[in-house]
């Protein structure tokens, strides 16, 4: 049975918005081998609406040579209300009674469904209990705007699986639900 991971880099004040421009300075080989590591046992990738958007039109277009082979033969699903079709070679649409959905997808699946960068999507995930592991990659760095990955959010006790702490002094903290 699947699992869906969820992995973020997020900064000390919680914010998960374009990593892009606060990332980079810390990106170093240890955070490289643990991507690594979690794209090793993913066999499909979820991922929210916007976020489809967004990388249906970059990364099959992309010359990068890590992650780009991966994304784009990757099995893919994408939660949505309002798609019908997903354009994105190996995509499927998952929509109706979507919590009923992804339970039959991780039950069919072997290996993780990794996911990153739908906020939105992990908070919902957790309130309905479909969430199995929250990998955070904590960056030493007060960003002071932008999308926090636990905003608005009801209470959801995580236990603290492992962690590390890399030379950039990046925390590397792996979490899943308290009570599983």
């Amino acid at each position: 049975m699947g699992r869906i991971v969820s992995n973020f880099f997020i900064s000390l004040d919680d914010v998960v918005e374009a990593p892009d421009q606060w990332h980079f300075p810390y990106f170093n080989d240890e955070m490289g081998a643990a991507i690594g590591a979690g794209m090793e046992t993913a066999s499909a990738f979820l991922m929210g609406r916007r976020l489809y958007d967004e990388w249906s039109e970059y990364w099959p277009k992309s010359d990068d040579d890590t992650f780009a082979p991966f994304i784009n033969g990757a099995t893919k699903y994408v939660v949505s209300h309002t798609l019908t079709e997903a354009g994105w070679s190996g995509t499927t649409v998952v929509s109706g009674d979507i919590a009923a959905e992804l339970t039959k997808i991780k039950e069919r699946t072997e290996g993780d469904i990794a996911m990153s960068g739908s906020a939105t999507l992990v908070r919902w995930l957790l309130a309905n209990d479909l969430l199995d592991e929250l990998n955070l990659l904590i960056h030493p760095i007060a960003v002071g705007h932008g999308q926090r990955l636990f905003e608005d959010t009801p209470t959801h006790p995580l236990r603290l699986v492992r962690s590390t702490t890399f030379t950039t002094g990046v925390l590397h903290a792996v979490y899943a639900p308290a009570d599983s």
